[in-house]
Parts: structure tokens; C-alpha cells; sequence
């Protein structure tokens, strides 16, 4: 798994279910641009480029399987 912050997992799990920047900084009582600084430093540890590659590289981390073998 890649290390990532309680602040950065909310996030990202957050980013998954589809909500935007605006709608994850009003979720989480934080600014969109301390929302988007997460985002950034998710894509940088995890060397994805944009958030569809990072969402598939956190998933493959916790479920290391390919769906033909599930």
C-alpha cells in the first residue's frame, strides 16, 4: 500500500464516490485548495496521472488480484 495520511485516504475515498473538489472541501470543512494539494500529493505517491489512474492504483493495492482471477 502506498503511505498516505488519514487526511489524504478521506480524500481519496471521497474522489472515488465521484464528488468534486467544492464538494470534498465542504464535506471535510477544508479549503478546495488544501483539497487539491491532497489530490496532488495522491498522484505524486502513487506516480498516477490523474485521479481515474489513481483510484485503479489504490484499488490494485488492497486487491493485488485481476478481476479474472476473483
Amino acid at each position: 500500500m502506498y503511505p498516505t495520511t488519514v487526511k489524504e485516504r478521506e480524500v481519496l475515498s471521497l474522489i472515488a464516490v465521484g464528488l468534486t473538489t467544492k464538494e470534498i472541501a465542504g464535506r471535510l470543512n477544508i479549503s478546495h485548495h488544501t483539497v487539491e494539494t491532497h489530490r496532488k500529493n495522491l498522484l505524486r505517491k502513487c506516480q498516477a496521472k490523474n485521479s481515474a489512474e489513481l483510484i485503479q492504483k489504490m484499488i490494485a493495492a488492497v486487491m493485488p488480484q485481476k478481476p479474472s482471477q476473483l
